[in-house]
């Protein structure tokens, strides 16, 4: 059974900076992409980086240049370096697995992520 635990969430000031992690166990899907989601209050969840089985990247473009996602397989860990915060970054961050999804969008389907962390909670003040 796979889980999925974050950690790292807090509250920063304005270009600040914060390390978010995923612990994940029960993980045995070596091709599966593991991607970053957040949500804010009222909204969506959306997709902030992605990250797939050789190491490829992707990233929404309000995160583009200021977030960095990586993993450390040997430790089943997920990472996201977010520097430069804004107050519109403020939301509760979510890790999530699963199979890759053809097309360049596919990746910010949570539909198609069966494995869900609880979240961690990101509060940028200006």
């Amino acid at each position: 059974q796979v889980q999925l635990v974050e950690s790292g969430g807090g509250s920063v000031q304005t270009g600040g900076s914060l390390t978010l992690s995923c612990a994940a166990s029960g993980y045995r899907y070596r091709t599966y992409s593991m991607t970053w989601f957040r949500q804010a209050p009222g909204k969506e969840r959306e997709g902030v980086a992605s990250i797939d089985s050789d190491g490829r990247t992707v990233y929404a473009d309000s995160v583009k240049g200021r977030f960095t996602i990586s993993k450390d397989n040997a430790k089943n860990t997920l990472s996201l370096q977010m520097n430069s915060l804004k107050p519109e970054d403020t939301a509760t961050y979510y890790c999530a697995t699963g199979r890759p999804v053809p097309g360049p969008m596919g990746w910010v389907r949570t539909e198609v992520y069966p494995y869900w962390g609880q979240g961690t909670r990101v509060t940028v003040s200006s």
